[in-house]
């Protein structure tokens, strides 16, 4: 399987590593079918993710995506947080092949689950996730 470069930097030498002991919201997410795990935390200050760790257990691109993801959510508003995609993930990663894609799926999934718990533990409305399953396909329909 060919990786780009920045995949494998980010497998290699992951960013933001480790986990928050007193993070404001935690979201963890796993597949079955692959057995990657994904666990991602936030610190958020002043509406702001101020901090942001990531332990996974998967893949390079498992990895790699999650590695990718803290970076891009890093000093955004939560609301910019939310809105990143698995496509915008990949996209920073180079592209990952497309038996793959679903490792980014799962980083986007992260994010919005520790979104939500950083939201309901301050009595504020979850906002609505999509299924894994509604990504992927989501993700095999846009590239037709």
């Amino acid at each position: 399987m060919l990786y780009s470069e920045i995949v494998m930097d980010h497998f290699r030498n992951p960013r933001n590593v480790g986990e928050i002991e007193d993070a404001d919201g935690i979201g963890e997410v796993g597949n079955a079918r692959c057995g990657d795990i994904m666990k991602m935390y936030i610190k958020v200050e002043e509406g702001r993710i101020a901090d942001v760790k990531f332990k996974t257990f998967g893949c390079a691109s498992a990895i790699a995506s999650s590695s990718m993801a803290t970076e891009m959510i890093l000093g955004k508003t939560v609301e910019e947080a939310w809105d990143l995609t698995n496509l915008a993930v990949a996209q920073a990663l180079d592209g990952l092949p497309p038996v793959k894609m679903h490792c980014s799926v799962l980083a986007e999934e992260a994010v919005h689950k520790a979104i939500n718990d950083y939201r309901r533990r301050r009595g504020l409305e979850p906002w609505e996730e999509k299924s894994h399953d509604e990504l992927v396909e989501g993700h095999r329909h846009h590239h037709g």
